[in-house]
């Protein structure tokens, strides 16, 4: 098992093949990561080989959005 890869593009981990067979990975599992990232947990249904992936949360989808749409104000 690899933990924690650094810098894979997204593409990459879309098409995420077994490093022993070659056979397309599947996710199996999203949890909460290190603060700002979260783990990808993919299997391959052929020779059962795990991958954990590092994956930088997307702030769109956090809770610190806030200030996108509008909750950042001047100083008044």
């Amino acid at each position: 098992m690899t933990d924690y890869p650094a810098a894979i593009p997204l593409l990459a981990i879309r098409e995420l093949r077994c490093p022993k067979c070659r056979t397309r990975m599947m996710l199996a599992r999203i949890s909460p990561g290190p603060t700002g990232f979260e783990l990808r947990t993919f299997g391959c249904a052929k020779c059962n080989h795990v991958e954990k992936i590092a994956i930088a949360s997307d702030p769109v989808k956090s809770g610190d959005v806030g200030w996108l749409v509008g909750e950042l104000q001047p100083p008044t």
